[in-house]
């Protein structure tokens, strides 16, 4: 679709109160003679405005200037934790925060638990904190959007909030438009924007109705492979045997039964394995990876079509656990992507998703100037 899928930009205080907790105020003044009270009203009514607008900028200029930016997936999130010149106090790690893969409880909890460790190497309290902005795979869910607004709010109430998807983090770590950037990890999309601003996205849909070419694409499709080789020949190829004892199971019904029970822990799992396989010359396991690749690179090409990019030149990122892990894989990718966008510089990100997050946080603190390092 074209447009960036919705997010939750408000800031957090809603009861008219500022930043710094002062409150707005009505002041009337009352005058003999209608027209002059009118301009004395609005005389005074500038004036305390401004003196507002001083206030606001002390109360955030003096103790409101750290902000966290989250990058979260269905394997890991990274938090940021930034001050206003975008300097990094702190870099800390946990476990996924896809609320569409492992619930919004669990999402939640586990950006607590990086913030957290974030505060805590940095001596930062949480209460210092002006802004927040999650780039969070699943997001795209209004629903879910929501639900991780809300969470986030009611940890941080005075932090100015913004959820969006992982694309949208990521996009801003690019840099300047026109870019792309692609995900290969656990899921698998890509975004872009062209230089007016204009977005596009493909893929991200989840298991069921997308994620192709991403790791847990590969590994349904290895697992599949190898049942069907098991069933013609009566038994296990080479790759079935590496898959069966990576997943510590017996056999293919056991696979099956994990997998209905928590799909997401058995087949991104299998990556690793159809990588290893194919650097040993296994049939299977390199197909498998030559189909990601025209997959993910399809993804690009649709965003590009859809942005009119084919004769412009952009920056095409690539980003996701898929990456580095495979020479055959990396090469097979590099050489679709530049059939698919020719006019592309396909490299990887200035910095990282989460760093682009902490970036958008801090557009949402009045008077931060964003300007380069």
């Amino acid at each position: 679709m074209v447009g960036a899928p919705r997010d939750f930009s408000w800031t957090r205080n809603q009861n008219n109160e500022e930043p710094g907790g002062l409150k707005k105020t009505a002041t009337i003044v009352l005058c003999c003679g209608r027209s002059r009270g009118t301009d004395l009203a609005n005389h005074y009514g500038t004036a305390m405005e401004r003196r507002r607008e001083y206030i606001r900028n002390v109360a955030y200029s003096l103790n409101m200037r750290y902000v966290l930016g989250f990058d979260g997936g269905g394997s890991k999130t990274e938090c940021v934790l930034m001050n206003a010149t975008r300097m990094i106090l702190a870099r800390t790690h946990s476990g996924p925060s896809n609320p569409a893969r492992v619930g919004a409880a669990a999402a939640l909890a586990a950006l607590k638990q990086s913030a957290s460790a974030a505060f805590a190497e940095a001596a930062v309290k949480a209460t210092e904190l002006a802004a927040v902005c999650a780039g969070l795979a699943g997001t795209g869910d209004p629903g879910l959007s929501q639900q991780m607004f809300s969470g986030l709010t009611e940890w941080f109430p005075q932090a100015a909030m913004r959820v969006c998807t992982d694309l949208d983090a990521a996009l801003a770590a690019t840099g300047e438009p026109p870019a792309i950037v692609l995900i290969a990890g656990t899921g698998s999309a890509a975004m872009g924007s062209d230089a007016a601003g204009q977005t596009a996205r493909a893929g991200g849909h989840g298991p069921l109705l997308g994620d192709q070419g991403s790791a847990y694409d590969v590994g349904r499709r290895a697992v599949l492979a190898c049942v069907r080789n098991s069933e013609r020949s009566g038994r296990d190829s080479s790759l079935g045997k590496q898959v069966l004892r990576q997943l510590g199971c017996a056999n293919w019904l056991e696979v099956q039964q994990r997998a209905a029970r928590t799909a997401d822990d058995v087949f991104p799992r299998l990556f690793p394995v159809v990588t290893a396989a194919c650097d040993s010359n296994d049939d299977i396991a390199c197909a498998l990876l030559k189909n990601a690749a025209s997959d993910l690179a399809a993804l690009v090409e649709t965003v590009t079509l859809r942005l009119s990019l084919g004769a412009t030149e952009f920056f095409l990122a690539k980003l996701g656990g898929m990456l580095g892990r495979s020479a055959f894989f990396d090469e097979r990718l590099d050489a679709a992507l530049r059939k698919a966008a020719p006019t592309a510089r396909i490299g990887l990100l200035p910095m990282s998703p989460a760093e682009g997050a902490a970036h958008l946080a801090l557009g949402l603190i009045p008077n931060v100037e964003l300007t380069p390092n």
